[in-house]
């Protein structure tokens, strides 16, 4: 039984005691005035209204008390472990060595595919499941709680446990369930100290960038190690400390480089890069998303006027930056006083989902379109919201999803992808293929009709440096 199910029966065994002692007096008083004071009981009208309002108030009080009971609950409905405000209320008295976020990470799609009893059930077995695993190795009682839908959180307050290890055992033993499909992801923080709120953020900004380059999970870390990330990542960002790689687009047409794509990272005081998957969560929780594409748009502007006027930049701007209005102002303020030629500016969206309000976010992109800064889809034909986002706005350029690039020797991915140019061509939109490693993947592109091309089978990606001594002769620190 989980620790919250024990709780909870204790906590409305007592809530039982208090509704039930004050009653009981209640009647015993009543009585005794009734049938010891009084003598023997007249049955009259004064009398039956007596028993009448004893049994309501006895009725309404127990009422009461358990409508107070379901609204006071400690556990969640479905899967019986504590909700979210009674496992943190939890968490000072139990003082975890380790706190970890479990996910569900395709429930959405298991919603979809069956009832609300089988899912519900699904979400109270994997519970139960992850409790028996983790008192099979010793840990007994843990705090297990639910956060929302898909998101479950666990604390241990033992030490000298190999986490990592107990998790991807319990994933592993777990992945199907009742003939369902599960896939799972987690992160852990140990050793937690200070604001048990924060740490519950860093644990999401840890699951987000838990991949490694070897494709390992990089999920359990030391509160403390966190910490100075955050840290680091703040100190770069109000420095501006930016180290930009620029990778070269070829046009077909011409073979001539026209385009380069941006890609930043931060730099820490000890000359140490953080990468994007490291930092971006974090500067999004902080709430200094905006604060960043300030800072990479000021940079990349302040860089255009170095480069010959034929060369554009593309970069990645958040959604949520572009409908800011106070990074708009800034944005276009930028824009005007270093003169930019805007056209030469190219914003990348990627997006996996369709944004809740369509026509307010083209109405945002219809802003920089009318400035004469080009608009580009990332990552094209990876998801429907793309599509969907094509049939309502008119793009500059595409970039197709890496799948399409990558797999050109099946027939169904080349027809697909040859029916995607068509319409980009069609609806007059510039296309790119990126992840172009050989020649004979750039021969088949070309024979596509494809625009430009990007990847190791064209030229490496070089730095800002690199890129200034390419197109002008004038000092880096120009842009500083």
């Amino acid at each position: 039984m989980l620790l919250s199910e024990l709780e909870e029966r204790e906590r409305r065994f007592k809530l039982a005691l208090r509704a039930g002692i004050p009653v009981l007096l209640l009647v015993s008083l009543v009585f005794y005035s009734l049938f010891v004071q009084e003598g023997t009981f007249q049955p009259n009208l004064i009398n039956g209204f007596l028993i009448a309002g004893i049994i309501f108030i006895t009725i309404y009080f127990n009422y009461f008390l358990i409508e107070m009971s379901v609204k006071e609950t400690i556990i969640d409905g479905t899967t019986q472990s504590f909700n979210e405000k009674a496992f943190i209320n939890k968490l000072e008295a139990y003082k975890p060595k380790t706190l970890i976020l479990l996910v569900v990470k395709n429930l959405s799609t298991i919603d979809d595919n069956y009832n609300a009893k089988k899912v519900d059930l699904l979400l109270y077995t994997i519970i139960h499941k992850l409790n028996e695993t983790l008192n099979q190795y010793g840990l007994d009682n843990p705090l297990i709680g639910r956060r929302y839908g898909a998101e479950f959180l666990i604390a241990i307050n033992k030490e000298g446990y190999d986490i990592k290890n107990i998790f991807d055992t319990f994933i592993e033993k777990n992945k199907e369930i009742d003939d369902i499909a599960i896939d799972y992801d987690y992160s852990a923080v140990t050793n937690t100290e200070g604001n048990i709120e924060h740490i519950l953020g860093q644990l999401k900004d840890l699951l987000a960038s838990s991949k490694g380059k070897d494709g390992n999970n990089e999920n359990v870390k030391h509160a403390k190690e966190i910490n100075q990330t955050e840290q680091a990542i703040i100190n770069a960002l109000n420095n501006k400390h930016f180290k930009l790689g620029f990778r070269p687009l070829e046009n077909t047409h011409n073979g001539q480089i026209e385009i380069y794509e941006i890609v930043a990272k931060l730099i820490s005081r000890d000359n140490k890069e953080i990468l994007p998957r490291v930092y971006l969560p974090i500067i999004n929780r902080l709430g200094l998303g905006v604060n960043y594409d300030l800072a990479l748009s000021e940079h990349i502007i302040k860089l255009l006027p170095l480069l010959d006027k034929h060369i554009s930049l593309t970069f990645n701007l958040s959604p949520f930056s572009l409908r800011n209005r106070n990074f708009q102002e800034k944005f276009f303020m930028l824009l005007k006083e270093h003169n930019t030629e805007t056209s030469r500016l190219i914003i990348q969206l990627y997006e996996r989902k369709t944004h809740h309000d369509l026509s307010g976010y083209f109405k945002t992109l219809g802003i920089f379109r009318a400035k004469g800064v080009r608009i580009c889809i990332d990552n094209f034909g990876s998801s429907n919201a793309s599509m969907e986002y094509m049939k309502h706005f008119k793009f500059d350029m595409v970039q197709f999803d890496r799948e399409y690039v990558t797999n050109l020797d099946n027939a169904t991915n080349m027809a697909m992808l040859s029916s995607l140019i068509t319409m980009s061509k069609d609806l007059n939109i510039l296309t790119v293929a990126k992840w172009v490693d050989n020649t004979s993947q750039k021969n088949k592109l070309i024979s596509l009709g494809i625009d430009y091309l990007q990847g190791f089978g064209i030229d490496k990606p070089i730095s800002e440096e690199m890129l200034i001594r390419r197109y002008n002769e004038k000092e880096t620190d120009e842009i500083r």
